[in-house]
């Protein structure tokens, strides 16, 4: 996928110190979560973004020449087991998550417009439980996965009717199914062309 960078952080991916960040963008039912690699809440793109330390992890994003989809995973550990029914109940496979790769400056500001590093959705989660805290893992999909679903459409009055209420262009679709049509002449028995 094309990346935008902007100038600022095209210098500073260019430098001999770089201070990466890693903000996290998941829709679930009730809200959104908005959350980055670091720690404490930094304002960004119009929301507050909380750390989470070492208790979140992504695997890594690949690429390839090749259309094809790669999916990552994200997870998050070192969760309290009583917010597990919470999450169950807002998850809902599909919906969308992003994700952005941030740079901080020399004074730890952050430089404006983070590169959009994954834009899929999620799937699957596998909740894993010892007792006193639980790990959570998001597998993510990018949207070319649907290049993998096949397309249920017809070429039916029914079908049109989806998209084009009222259009009869395929109104006698199936009524010509078995229908012999004869070009010119129409043989008969007498002279056969």
């Amino acid at each position: 996928m094309p990346r935008n960078a902007t100038t600022a952080m095209t210098t500073a991916l260019g430098s001999s110190l770089i201070r990466p960040a890693i903000f996290v963008q998941a829709t679930f039912v009730n809200e959104t979560v908005y959350v980055w690699n670091g720690l404490g809440i930094i304002p960004w793109n119009g929301q507050n973004w909380i750390g989470v330390g070492t208790l979140g992890a992504i695997s890594n994003i690949e690429e390839g020449s090749n259309v094809e989809a790669k999916g990552i995973s994200i997870s998050m550990s070192g969760l309290d087991p009583r917010l597990l029914v919470d999450v169950i109940q807002n998850y809902q496979l599909g919906l969308p998550v992003m994700v952005w790769l941030a740079l901080f400056d020399s004074s730890n500001n952050l430089i404006p417009s983070p590169i959009l590093s994954f834009s899929g959705r999620m799937d699957q989660p596998t909740l894993t439980v010892d007792g006193t805290t639980c790990t959570i893992s998001i597998n993510c999909e990018s949207k070319l996965i649907d290049m993998n679903v096949s397309c249920e459409r017809r070429y039916t009055n029914d079908d049109q009717q989806l998209d084009y209420p009222g259009d009869r262009g395929f109104e006698f679709v199936n009524s010509i199914q078995e229908v012999t049509i004869y070009w010119g002449v129409s043989p008969s028995s007498t002279n056969n062309r």
